[in-house]
């Protein structure tokens, strides 16, 4: 009889959702790939590290697509790719990097161009300090640095977010890897692979989703601590760790470790805002830089409605059309996410996170373009679709992901390099 080649067995693993941990102790998907004459070892030593990288090898086939969009239109705008790498306020994050906050390099202001001492404490120090300790460890530039920061940081947040669609109900590796690939295909995921604090925050946040939904609350917490260091998006993490972890007390769950997760979880948010109060002097001091130098203030969505209405009534440009497109997007999938909640289908602190990422984005005023931007982190919305989608047949599922990664490249590399205002 002849003995199928390893490819098919590699294939199997990777299309049929199942996780491989299982498979290495010897469940039916090895034995369906194991030759009918007895088991193919080799087969089984391709097939685990494979399926290992898989998460890694999904997301880098997305976004090095990205980055190759990226280069082509910057080379057709004649723009530098490292330039377009470290845009907007990488510059900000490279800045802190070299020189902390009170050593910012010199040209560097706010949106209204100006350039007080307090200035650099709008910006959270998690990834300033992640890429200047990778520049210190394998004496990159600065921008190379930076990117290859923004990267790894990428790589493990793939590995987060395909666990989180292997733990959700009716989830597996396929739900996993079709999360993977969405996410990195998000409308702006080019700036998980920026110069800039997204991709650190949403592995922190990955990771801290995983230990909710896996009762680990010291861990869920210190993730959720350390990701308070990164964003202030950390506000919509805090709630759902602490929710969830309030929970599992009342039902009388694991003991005394989701007290101790939850009192883990304000920590970094509250530390750094609590940081910024002291040196300002004023206990609303990073909220007062925000609105003073950015323009961003909590008020409610009005500004965001203005802005819709106007661009629908206008449609000044593709980019801020389809912006509205992506937020309508994000409160549809949040409808859908919550229906599906209440139904039992789909763990509800990862509604309440989706949901509070998307209500402070659409909740909050300043530079609407970067909307699109700030939902990245808001990767939880994604679910419902790669539940549908991992349901589907290959022939389905694969055109749908490489049109969303089609779609995600140009406008990504669109708004970094033609798109003339910051985002």
């Amino acid at each position: 009889m002849p003995q199928r080649p390893a490819s098919h067995c590699v294939h199997g693993l990777l299309t049929t959702g199942v996780n491989p941990i299982d498979t290495v102790r010897g469940g039916s998907p090895t034995a369906r790939c194991a030759p009918e004459g007895g088991p193919d070892l080799h087969g089984d030593r391709l097939a685990r590290p494979v399926a290992a990288l898989a998460p890694a090898g999904v997301f880098a086939l997305v976004r090095g697509l990205g980055l190759l969009v990226l280069a082509t239109l910057a080379a057709a705008n004649d723009t530098r790719l490292g330039d377009a790498l470290s845009a907007w306020d990488g510059q900000w994050f490279l800045g802190l990097a070299q020189g902390g906050y009170d050593g910012v390099p010199a040209g560097l202001a706010d949106a209204n161009g100006v350039r007080a001492a307090e200035t650099p404490l709008a910006f959270f120090p998690g990834y300033p300090v992640t890429a200047a300790t990778v520049r210190f460890l394998t004496a990159l530039s600065p921008i190379a640095a930076g990117v290859v920061a923004a990267a790894l940081a990428g790589f493990a947040a793939a590995y987060g977010v395909c666990r989180i669609g292997e733990l959700v109900p009716g989830g597996s590796r396929r739900v996993g890897l079709i999360m993977v690939a969405l996410f990195a295909a998000s409308p702006m995921g080019v700036v998980l692979t920026m110069a800039y604090s997204e991709s650190l925050f949403c592995a922190l946040a990955a990771w801290s989703l995983v230990g909710v939904l896996s009762r680990r609350w010291l861990f869920a917490g210190a993730m959720c601590a350390l990701a308070g260091l990164v964003r202030p998006t950390a506000a919509a993490l805090v709630l759902a760790v602490g929710v969830a972890a309030l929970v599992a007390v009342l039902q009388g769950r694991d003991g005394w470790r989701p007290w101790l997760g939850a009192a883990l979880a304000p920590l970094g948010l509250a530390g750094y805002l609590g940081w910024v109060a002291v040196r300002t002097g004023s206990l609303t001091g990073w909220f007062d830089l925000q609105e003073r130098g950015w323009g961003t203030r909590f008020d409610g969505g009005t500004a965001t409605l203005e802005f819709t209405a106007s661009v629908l009534v206008s449609g000044q440009s593709v980019l801020e059309v389809a912006t509205i497109v992506v937020l309508a997007g994000g409160l549809w999938l949040l409808v859908v996410g919550a229906v599906r909640a209440v139904r039992g289908e789909l763990p509800w602190p990862l509604v309440v996170y989706g949901a509070g990422v998307l209500i402070m984005d659409l909740g909050s005023n300043g530079l609407m373009n970067s909307k699109a931007r700030l939902l990245v982190p808001a990767f939880v919305l994604l679910l419902p679709v790669a539940l549908e989608l991992a349901r589907r047949h290959p022939r389905t599922t694969v055109p749908v992901l490489v049109a969303v990664a089609l779609g995600s490249a140009w406008f990504g590399g669109y708004a970094l390099t033609a798109w003339p205002y910051a985002i």
